[in-house]
C-alpha cells in the first residue's frame, strides 16, 4: 500500500502586506543572512571576510562594486519568472550590504525576523517622546525618489540602529526594497513603515542598549 502524500506545509504569511506568502527575494535574503550571521557570530574567517566585502557596498550600487559579484547566490532570482531580476538583485544587495554594516562589531545578530523598519526606528526614541532629528532622518528616507537615494539614507539609519543595538528584519526590508521599485511601490511601502512607527510603543522596559528590541505586529493598509 502506497503511503498517502503529505500536503506541503503552507508558506509563512508575510507581515509586510506585500505578499500573501514569502516571496523569492525575502526567502533568499533570509537564507543568506542566516548562514552568514551564524558564521560571523562564531568568528568563522570566511563569514568575517564575506561581511567585510559586503560592507564596501553599503549605500552604493552593487554594479559599481565588482567585489560583490558572485558573493551571493542569486540563482533563485533569475529562476523566478515572475520577478524583475535587475530590480530584485538591487534589492537583495542593498539589504544585505546594509545588514553587514549593521552587524559590524556586534556580538548578537542584527537581523531579527519580524522587526519592521518603522518599529526599529521608534525604539531609538525615549518612551512617550519623539526624537525630532531621528524622525527627520526617517522621513527623509521615506521620501527618497530613487532606490540609490533611499540606500544612502537607510545607511544613516542603520548606523543609528547599530549604535543602539536595535535589530531589524533585513529579509523583510529586501522584499520592501524590491516592491519600492514597482509602480505605486514607494507609497505602499511608506505607509507600512509609517504604520509600524506609530503602532510601536516604546516602554520603560525597552532596553535599546542591549539589543532587546521587540517588534509590533502591524496590519497592512490594503
Amino acid at each position: 500500500m502506497t503511503a498517502a502524500r503529505q500536503a506541503p506545509a503552507p508558506k509563512a504569511s508575510s507581515p509586510d502586506g506585500l505578499h500573501g506568502e514569502e516571496g523569492t527575494v525575502r526567502a533568499l535574503v533570509r537564507r543568506e543572512i542566516a548562514r552568514l550571521q551564524r558564521g560571523y557570530l562564531a568568528d568563522r574567517p570566511e563569514a568575517v571576510a564575506a561581511l567585510a566585502r559586503l560592507r564596501r557596498g553599503a549605500g552604493r550600487d552593487a554594479a559599481a562594486v565588482p567585489d560583490l559579484w558572485g558573493l551571493i547566490d542569486l540563482e533563485p532570482v533569475y529562476a523566478d519568472r515572475q520577478l524583475r531580476p535587475d530590480e530584485a538583485e538591487r534589492a537583495v544587495y542593498t539589504a544585505m550590504t546594509l545588514w553587514s554594516l549593521h552587524q559590524q562589531s556586534r556580538s548578537s545578530g542584527m537581523h531579527r525576523p519580524g522587526v519592521e523598519l518603522g518599529a526599529a526606528v521608534r525604539q531609538l526614541m525615549p518612551a512617550g517622546e519623539i526624537d525630532e532629528p531621528v524622525r527627520k532622518r526617517f522621513v527623509r528616507a521615506g521620501t527618497s525618489a530613487t532606490l540609490p537615494v533611499l540606500a544612502i539614507r537607510l545607511r544613516e539609519i542603520v548606523l543609528l540602529l547599530r549604535g543602539h543595538d536595535v535589530a531589524l528584519d533585513y529579509a523583510l526590508l529586501a522584499e520592501q526594497l524590491y516592491r519600492w521599485q514597482q509602480p505605486g511601490g514607494p507609497d505602499r511601502v511608506r505607509r507600512i513603515w509609517g504604520r509600524a512607527f506609530h503602532a510601536h510603543r516604546t516602554t520603560p522596559d525597552d532596553d535599546t542598549s542591549d539589543g532587546a528590541a521587540a517588534a509590533t505586529d502591524v496590519k497592512d493598509a490594503s
